[in-house]
């Protein structure tokens, strides 16, 4: 698939908060998830080896059968150490060379990771739905920014996350006396859908499927489907 030139990404700090600041105006926070969506991709990223390489993955998922359709990983050097709050700077290329090789076009991708919830509301999720052109959910183990009160212990339950008036999100438990993860809008989706995904495409983990599985994959732990289209190994 082809993915938008959106900025170069060879970059300093602050001239990557100032891209990340111009182009959160471009997120959109309105559902535009097609009716009978079902391919839906995962991303992660590994860290890195002796050689500075990282391996950056996608994981295409058949919904409702959790099929693998596609499992595209490579190895990449990221062009950024890690700054808080500019991960997508680090991780997005790598990612945009796996997302490059797919021979299909997921309708929903999730990420690992933060969409508005975050300082300048563009994180990763938002970064990668907007080079895609796609809708796109963060789905975070941890809080970047904002606050929410205590959720209860069943699966299910949810909070707002807040930073002062502003509604970044949703500290959403996705198992029974579990940590709960963190839901955001990446680009093209709403709230209440992007929590309703992440909800229905956990399986008795913590995390949702694609970006489980895209863990796995970039690990190296995850072989690709096999020809007949089942997964392999």
């Amino acid at each position: 698939m082809e993915l938008k030139e959106l900025h170069p990404w060879n970059v300093t700090p602050q001239e990557a908060r100032s891209i990340q600041q111009q182009l959160s105006q471009q997120v959109l926070r309105e559902n535009e998830v097609p009716i009978g969506a079902r391919l839906i991709a995962g991303v992660d990223i590994s860290g890195i080896n002796r050689k500075g390489f990282a391996t950056g993955a996608v994981v295409v998922l058949d919904v409702p059968t959790f099929t693998i359709r596609e499992i595209r990983t490579v190895q990449a050097v990221p062009p950024m150490k890690y700054v808080p709050g500019l991960l997508s700077f680090r991780e997005v290329p790598v990612l945009v060379k796996a997302l490059e090789t797919l021979d299909t076009t997921p309708d929903l991708i999730m990420v690992d990771g933060q969409g508005i919830a975050h300082p300048r509301r563009f994180g990763i999720a938002s970064h990668l739905g907007l080079l895609m052109d796609l809708p796109s959910i963060g789905c975070g183990k941890s809080i970047l920014t904002g606050k929410h009160d205590p959720l209860e212990e069943h699966r299910g339950a949810q909070a707002p996350l807040m930073d002062r008036q502003d509604h970044l999100g949703t500290a959403l438990r996705t198992r029974t006396n579990v940590s709960p993860v963190y839901v955001s809008v990446g680009h093209k989706i709403d709230l209440d859908t992007a929590v309703r995904w992440v909800l229905s495409c956990c399986r008795g983990y913590r995390l949702p499927e694609p970006t489980r599985l895209a863990h796995q994959a970039a690990a190296g732990r995850l072989a690709p489907p096999s020809p007949n289209g089942a997964s392999a190994g």
